[in-house]
């Protein structure tokens, strides 16, 4: 008996019995959908961070990581054929002021897989590692700028928004920019020429200012609005954890772009770059991961009074995995620089916590892609 049809007599269900028609996977596609490459990737990444993991379970990170390119690879076919197929319905995601926000996503999983592809690829490929991360990192930078500037354009333009009604999904595209420069700083030192290596570093602290002032900007919004109108829905319970995006992403690009930037600019001429470098981007993750861990307790909280109200399951519940991981990757980095054995077992028990929350967020996705229940477009909603 085929796992398909396993599957279905444990559900009771057809493929896709949730749709009217299968055509409608493609029609329904929306760029949510690449949160679950943001997500597998970065515990895929985590875990290879752990001592424990290349002792035990060295292959699973490996493999994580492949089904993330996998699942890239399929998302951008399936999206692309909405595009090609469903011209007049994609084209309502830019009114959409919910939707539009995860175009971000997809930049996002781009830098995911290159960063899995800097740690898995040279013991398989060698120098090619490098000569096929570089234009895809430039390619990369190109999408998470245009996301970090149309898509508030768009915010301030074509859609309607309200501060009641504001929820961390306007993270998103503003978020992308500093995940790119995370990849920059591993790319960076990879690359062969000096002025190459200069070019890569320097983008890349311009990509994180160019996000992080502005999502501290978004968060101090965000503040406001939940003490002015309280929790956003139910259905937006999992948007609580994007604002450990920023923060954790934000305290491991000041960690990664010290180490990897300081000799690159100290050979450039600059020779004080890397203390200065290392103690400035040591204090300012330090800081950043503060304001984590404040954020960490208070979704917590809030996450426990979601579920006792109950919570519907969606796409949106991916957003627990990225922030929660990109937050345990910044606290295991901590725990490396500064060689605390509290930041390390913090940061193994975040992995732990990430992982557990990534097995059940799988699963009930595998289930409702089965279904077809997930393959939801709310932009043609009345259409």
């Amino acid at each position: 008996m085929s796992e398909s049809s396993l599957l279905a007599i444990s559900t009771g269900l057809k493929p896709l019995s949730r749709l009217q028609h299968p055509r409608d996977v493609i029609r329904q596609f929306t760029p949510n959908w690449f949160t679950v490459v943001m997500g597998t990737g970065v515990v895929a990444l985590a875990l290879d961070r752990l001592p424990e993991t290349h002792a035990l379970l060295a292959p699973v990170p490996l493999g994580l990581w492949l089904a993330s390119v996998v699942l890239f690879a399929t998302f951008c076919l399936v999206y692309g054929a909405r595009w090609i197929f469903y011209f007049d319905g994609a084209r309502r995601i830019f009114g959409h002021s919910t939707v539009s926000m995860f175009f971000g996503a997809i930049p996002m999983a781009l830098a995911t897989l290159l960063n899995g592809l800097l740690i898995f690829g040279p013991p398989y490929l060698g120098a090619e590692t490098v000569r096929i991360a570089l234009p895809l990192w430039w390619f990369d930078v190109a999408l998470a700028l245009i996301c970090a500037v149309a898509i508030p354009y768009l915010m301030f333009t074509r859609q309607e928004h309200r501060i009641d009604q504001m929820t961390a999904v306007w993270l998103l595209p503003v978020v992308t920019a500093e995940v790119v420069a995370v990849s920059g700083g591993l790319l960076a030192p990879a690359l062969s020429g000096e002025s190459q290596q200069l070019a890569v570093i320097v983008t890349s602290f311009v990509l994180w200012g160019v996000s992080v002032p502005l999502a501290l900007s978004i968060l101090a919004i965000l503040v406001l609005r939940m003490a002015l109108h309280n929790l956003p829905p139910r259905e937006m319970a999992a948007s609580s954890w994007l604002s450990l995006g920023p923060l954790g992403t934000g305290a491991l690009g000041l960690l990664v772009l010290g180490q990897a930037g300081g000799p690159i600019l100290a050979a450039g001429g600059f020779a004080g770059a890397p203390e200065i470098l290392r103690i400035t981007g040591l204090i300012g993750a330090l800081i950043l991961w503060g304001y984590g861990a404040w954020w960490f307790l208070l979704s917590l909280a809030v996450t426990v009074r979601y579920l006792r109200a109950g919570v519907p399951f969606n796409l949106g519940w991916w957003g627990y995995i990225f922030p929660l991981g990109v937050y345990a990757l910044a606290t295991l980095r901590i725990g490396e620089v500064t060689a605390l054995s509290g930041f390390a077992w913090l940061g193994a028990g975040l992995v732990g916590l990430l992982t557990l929350l990534w097995l059940i967020v799988s699963v009930r996705t595998l289930r409702g892609a089965y279904r077809g229940e997930l393959f939801v477009s709310p932009c043609l909603a009345g259409a």
